[in-house]
């Protein structure tokens, strides 16, 4: 596993504060800008629809958040490559239950107002993750999809990703927990059968995490064998984003800023 971290140059051991949302409450509502769907079921959300353009399927929210022990499904059919989901309500995203998508679609998850990931929320996809503050995700053929412009008619593409676009006053992403159980005797080696899965994909994958400060709070985040885990912390500017055999991989060589990564007590990563 590769893991790449990328920020100021400040990657503090300590995480001094608990982070408060005050977001409402957790909801997974359509913004009406595209065909999104969701079927409501208790705390349990199916996603259906979108908009698709040859392997890429794109999805708009209102609001994206999951509380703990619910779920949010995207029911994409298994020949999707891409799915795009964009928030642009206002409101920060806290994901605190299960995000699943079918087949090994790449899933992304944009909202510029911020991100927090609570000690029960994890992933069921089959391919990369990318959660991102980011105001928009940008094509190779120039289309941008944009949650900070949402009320534009939206160009859609079957272009590759290419890069995410962040501007000065995006949010942060967290990742809370209660921390790591790993424990080992000196000479023994260490026992990781007790922790939580956290936020995790499968071999061959990234997991990427990119916003405007990232805190990691005692959560978890790995990559199963041969993955790529991938974390940045940027003021502004377009990150790119290059496919490789390891899954994506970002190039920060176009920004000029960047902000800090804090590391809280009982982070696990790898």
């Amino acid at each position: 596993m590769k893991v790449t971290w990328a920020s100021f140059g400040l990657i503090s051991g300590v995480l001094a504060c608990g982070i408060y949302s005050t977001s409402v409450n957790a909801q997974v509502i359509p913004d009406a800008t595209l065909k999104t769907t969701v079927l409501e079921n208790g705390n349990n959300f199916t996603i259906t629809e979108g908009n698709r353009v040859g392997n890429n399927l794109f999805h708009s929210f209102r609001q994206f958040s999951i509380p703990s022990k619910g779920s949010a499904f995207f029911n994409n059919t298994s020949d999707i490559q891409n799915i795009f989901s964009r928030v642009t309500g206002g409101s920060i995203s806290n994901i605190d239950g299960l995000i699943q998508a079918n087949g090994s679609a790449n899933l992304f998850l944009l909202n510029p107002s911020g991100i927090i990931f609570g000690q029960n929320a994890s992933l069921n996809i089959g391919g990369s993750f990318v959660g991102t503050t980011a105001n928009s995700i940008k094509f190779a053929d120039g289309v941008e999809f944009s949650a900070t412009n949402p009320s534009a008619i939206p160009l859609l593409t079957i272009s590759i990703p290419i890069g995410l676009q962040l501007g000065q006053n995006t949010g942060n992403i967290t990742v809370q927990g209660t921390g790591h159980s790993i424990t080992a005797d000196f000479f023994a080696p260490a026992d990781r059968r007790n922790n939580p899965i956290g936020l995790q994909v499968n071999a061959g994958n990234t997991l990427a995490l990119i916003g405007s400060g990232v805190n990691l709070s005692g959560g978890i985040v790995t990559t199963n064998g041969g993955g790529h885990l991938e974390v940045g912390s940027v003021s502004d500017g377009l990150v790119r984003l290059n496919s490789t055999s390891m899954g994506l991989v970002a190039d920060y060589s176009a920004i000029k800023q960047f902000q800090d990564i804090n590391l809280g007590a009982d982070l696990l990563v790898r």
